[in-house]
């Protein structure tokens, strides 16, 4: 326990000046470490799960990606879809020359191209949820990480004291529906406080809204990540950070939360709601 509160409290500070007040090319910097860290976790659980994979092209289309979502923050074209479009192209001619067990050519595909689209592009969507509009970007940011990090404290916290019903027990067997609720509810007053105390010019109701879904996502993308390291039958992702396991293990939340949080700000931007 004080090993995982310690490991938390010292990631805090770089964390927060990472998200409020770092340049373009230092928030990517720490992207593309974020995801090369995960990445790495998740080919691991690929291999241990006797799944073929290849790493190489995977790190090349994260970075493809994270670069694309980059250039567009400055201005250019986004050619995120053209990167990934590419990369899905290299993987599919790559693998035939690399898999020697045409049985094994559909697997290595899939967990190749499911190492961009589940690690890569959910990172590299923080870019623009951070850069494209400089007055909210950030706040915005704020509230995704706060959002997942008070869930998955209440839910740790509450879940062990008072968790006594199995959420998922074939996948987790020691999540809970308390930790659940907990969590949840954690995440909407982490929401409403950063609105009451530092971000008072947004509306609200819509911030709680959209960390009410941050917190769903999280929750089904924790549950995800589990279900990963049941089937590579291993407890951790990895053991990078003291206290919480690999770097997968700490981001597997934020990795389906920024996805859902990017969709909305675009159906925003489209007029959509």
């Amino acid at each position: 326990m004080k090993t995982r509160i310690l490991t938390a409290l010292l990631l805090f500070p770089p964390a927060i000046y990472v998200i409020g007040w770092s340049p373009l090319w230092l928030f990517l910097a720490v992207v593309l470490l974020l995801a090369g860290l995960a990445l790495h976790e998740y080919f691991l659980l690929c291999r241990a799960s006797g799944f073929r994979v290849l790493a190489e092209l995977g790190y090349a289309g994260t970075g493809g990606v994270c670069l694309a979502e980059a250039h567009a923050a400055r201005g250019g074209a986004n050619l995120t879809f053209v990167v990934f479009g590419v990369f899905l192209l290299l993987t599919l001619a790559a693998a035939l020359v690399q898999v020697r067990e045409v049985k094994d050519y559909l697997a290595a595909v899939a967990t190749t191209a499911l190492s961009v689209l589940y690690v890569g592009l959910p990172l590299a969507l923080l870019i623009p949820i951070r850069f494209k509009d400089p007055a909210s970007g950030f706040h915005w940011v704020f509230v995704l990480f706060l959002t997942i990090w008070a869930g998955d404290i209440f839910a740790y916290f509450i879940g062990r004291t008072v968790g006594r019903h199995l959420l998922f027990p074939r996948v987790s067997p020691k999540k809970t529906w308390e930790g659940s609720v907990a969590g949840f509810a954690g995440s909407l007053l982490a929401a409403w406080a950063y609105t009451h105390w530092a971000w008072r010019a947004a509306d609200g109701v819509i911030v709680l809204i959209l960390a009410g879904l941050i917190a769903i996502a999280g929750q089904v993308g924790d549950l995800a990540e589990s279900a990963m390291k049941r089937s590579a039958g291993v407890k951790d992702s990895g053991s990078l950070l003291p206290g919480h396991g690999g770097m997968l293990d700490r981001i597997d939340a934020m990795l389906f939360g920024s996805a859902v949080l990017w969709l909305a700000l675009s159906l925003k931007d489209l007029g959509i709601w």
